[in-house]
């Protein structure tokens, strides 16, 4: 695969991941019930769940860059 076609899929790769964590975390809010807990624990979830897509969006990067 050529580094511009991995690049390609890459980054459509990572919007569809993006996309996804979101309403994941969305729905896990709304099951969990976030807005009703104290607002340390409201903070300390969106926190968490603003940084965590972080991870995967790394590894998808790093293969993005690859030789």
């Amino acid at each position: 695969m050529t580094p511009r076609i991995r690049k390609l899929v890459g980054a459509i790769l990572l919007l569809v991941v993006i996309a996804i964590y979101s309403l994941l975390a969305m729905l896990a809010a709304v099951i969990l019930q976030v807005n009703e807990a104290s607002g340390a624990v409201e903070l300390l979830y969106y926190v968490v769940a603003g940084l965590l897509w972080v991870i995967p969006a790394g590894f998808i990067i790093s293969w993005m860059q690859k030789p």
